[in-house]
């Protein structure tokens, strides 16, 4: 049986440094809140030799969504998940560890944090933690860093909740071969309703302290021209309201995110993944690594690595499935499939498989407001905002908080970029592992296409770039992305509908699919796509 892993320690105590080096949670575009009694998803263990109708590899939007179509279906399935459960709170009583305060539950496996925004006034502020399965991966490659939630939620737990739906012109250049009518009429529609999807309050947003950057970034905004939009978002926002008030606990307005939010966040463990365990259809193994899969007459043989939370190895177990769905995110669907195909476990994948990845045109700048332009000490750091320039400079810009507890008069921004750029994922045989060919300087077209906002910003406010926060004189964050989104594109790697070319029984459902680029934050699409390819593999596959 799986050992129980859902316990975190006691956090360390608060500090102005410790604060500071959660300051990047707000980039997530998002973290796991408090399950709900009734909503708590229990761990569960597959044991080794067993057999289930449906295996799903990962727990997150896309995986998420084909567990609860499948399950109301009337089919078993059972869902293995790399990360823990996160849904037992530890000595401090809380499930996850506060931004502030980053301790072992913070990052998946390492011994130093490595936050997105990791420096102040030029000094790194990373700091030593206990090696731990925490919730936040920050993958390292060649030329970029990927960061990733790592539990059973998956993205869920670690992004910023920014639930955008794309504007409708871009779609043909982000799903080319997707009926957009049916997508803007049935599948986002859909997806933002199970997913929770609600927008602030415009009164309460203007009244509020808690937003007096996001006010300060609407100003800037529009002086210079540019289209300020409220962005809708997967917060309680009656919740946020309540914690400005005082009678619940802090969540959002504490700095709650980059690691997990305790309170008033609908991560997936609230919503699809409630639903889906509902259904009495539905078991979830987490710890547990998949590391081959493989024909074995009409089923496939799966194989994973049981983990503790140090993230050593217990147990290897093999299983079968007579289906087989990847949901381990675009990394995590690309790398195994790479593998798998390579070393000749499912050698008549295609060789579009590990091709057509990109970063969303992630990049990441601070802007030095001017005294009377105070941003102010207390902010949430949940983002609602943003600055759209897309159609005349090929960005989108989140106004982001940056939640250091003290007055920093500082502006700060992730833009999403119409980067062209795209890498694939390839095999290393001497190395044993799968490698990304991503390059640091292909972040340049996103600069160039953040720099139409917030130059002219700069220009007509007289305000310079932030030069401290990502290095020793460094303007821009272009060493990370947090929405990988390809590696197994639509209609290339798969059918039009996410089945794998060449070993049928075998889907993607996740961002992988994607190539590339949403234009906006991905996860609404990512699970509009996955409600859209579900529903046509229900009928036409499980009949």
């Amino acid at each position: 049986m799986i050992k129980e892993t859902g316990r975190g320690g006691a956090s360390n105590g608060l500090t102005r440094r410790g604060f500071i080096t959660g300051t990047g949670s707000i980039l997530g575009a998002a973290t796991l809140g408090m399950p709900r009694a009734s909503a708590r998803t229990r761990a569960a263990s597959i044991a080794h030799g067993a057999h289930v109708p449906v295996l799903v590899i990962g727990t997150g939007y896309g995986g998420a969504v084909a567990a609860l179509r499948l399950a109301q279906a009337g089919v078993p399935v059972h869902l293995l998940e790399m990360g823990m459960a996160w849904d037992t709170p530890g000595p401090d009583g809380r499930i996850f560890c506060n931004t502030r305060s980053p301790d072992h539950r913070a990052y998946w496996l390492r011994t130093r944090t490595k936050a997105p925004l990791n420096y102040f006034l030029g000094s790194s502020i990373d700091r030593d933690v206990t090696r731990h399965t925490g919730v936040l991966d920050a993958e390292e490659f060649g030329g970029i860093i990927v960061y990733q939630g790592r539990g059973v939620g998956g993205g869920s737990l670690v992004n910023g909740g920014m639930a955008v739906t794309p504007r409708r012109e871009n779609f043909a250049g982000i799903l080319p071969s997707v009926n957009a009518d049916e997508m803007y009429g049935v599948y986002y529609p859909r997806a933002n309703a199970e997913l929770g999807v609600s927008a602030v309050d415009p009164a309460w947003f203007d009244a509020t302290p808690y937003y007096q950057y996001a006010r300060v970034g609407r100003k800037h905004a529009q002086r210079s021209g540019f289209r300020f939009t409220f962005v809708p978002d997967v917060y309680d926002w009656d919740y946020m309201k309540r914690e400005e008030a005082g009678t619940v606990p802090k969540s959002a307005l504490a700095a709650e995110i980059l690691y997990g939010n305790n309170h008033g966040k609908r991560s997936l463990q609230q919503t699809y993944l409630a639903r889906a365990r509902a259904t009495g259809r539905v078991a979830i193994s987490p710890l547990h690594r998949v590391t081959a899969v493989v024909p074995d007459g009409a089923r496939y043989a799966v194989t994973a690595e049981q983990l503790d939370t140090a993230g050593n190895v217990t147990a290897t177990k093999t299983v079968t499935a007579d289906r087989v769905f990847f949901a381990a995110g675009s990394v995590g669907t690309s790398k195994l499939l790479v593998k798998l195909r390579a070393t000749g476990a499912l050698p008549r994948l295609n060789d579009e498989v590990g091709r057509g990845w990109g970063d969303n045109g992630n990049v990441m700048c601070g802007r030095a407001n001017h005294m009377w332009d105070a941003t102010g000490a207390r902010q949430s750091a949940i983002p609602c905002a943003g600055i759209d320039n897309w159609a005349a400079g090929g960005a989108f810009a989140e106004v982001a908080p940056l939640p250091v507890g003290i007055e920093t008069y500082a502006s700060f921004y992730l833009s999403i970029t119409r980067n062209p750029h795209r890498a694939r994922f390839s095999w290393n045989a001497a190395a044993g592992r799968v490698e990304l060919d991503w390059q640091t300087a292909w972040k340049q077209p996103s600069i160039d296409m953040a720099k139409t906002i917030f130059d002219k910003i700069n220009a007509t406010e007289g305000t310079i770039y932030r030069t401290d926060l990502f290095g020793v004189y460094k303007i821009w964050g272009d060493h990370l992305t947090y929405h990988p989104l390809g590696g197994a594109v639509l209609n290339r790697a798969t059918d039009g509908h996410g089945r794998l070319h060449g070993h049928p029984g075998l889907y993607v459902i996740d961002g992988a699919l994607i190539p590339g680029n949403t234009t906006v934050n991905p996860f609404v699409t990512i699970t509009a796509l996955a409600e859209r390819n579900i529903e046509k593999i229900i009928a036409t596959d499980l009949r």
